[in-house]
């Protein structure tokens, strides 16, 4: 009976491992990763002052269910932490998103362009980066390799 109860634990966690979903992090991890702490320090700032009021303040989102249109028609604020579709984006489509904004995409996301330095956009990408799980933020560098 041991025997059995060990066979189960062992194939459950095979399988939970394998389900692809992944724990978000709940402290952003900096360790690692492509940029530098100077930039994640400037883009937790521009990200707390111009991005958290709609994408929450670890990127998390603000609204349960992000894919569900509003009543005018436009998507909510996407999640940044890696649990929504930012992950599957080169760099340059991201700088692109703040840069022109979401409203042409059918979002209200404002275009940035005008309001943030190159230097800014890049360092708001690595702070809601810094959200992404390791497995997340491998296939996004993986997927970066073949772009």
């Amino acid at each position: 009976m041991r025997k059995l109860y060990v066979t189960i634990f062992i194939i459950s966690t095979f399988l939970l491992s394998c389900s692809g979903k992944s724990e978000k992090h709940s402290e952003p991890v900096t360790e690692g990763r492509w940029f530098t702490e100077k930039q994640f320090r400037l883009g937790k700032q521009v990200f707390t002052s111009q991005c958290a009021s709609c994408h929450g303040e670890k990127a998390e989102g603000i609204v349960q269910d992000w894919k569900q249109r509003n009543p005018d028609g436009s998507f909510p604020p996407p999640p940044l932490d890696g649990s929504a579709h930012a992950w599957h984006h080169p760099l340059e489509v991201l700088v692109q998103q703040v840069n022109e904004g979401g409203i042409k995409l059918g979002g209200t996301m404002p275009a940035f362009g005008d309001t943030l330095s190159d230097e800014e956009v890049i360092a708001v990408i690595a702070y809601f980066q810094s959200y992404w799980d390791e497995q997340t933020y491998n296939r996004w560098v993986k997927m970066n390799a073949d772009y």
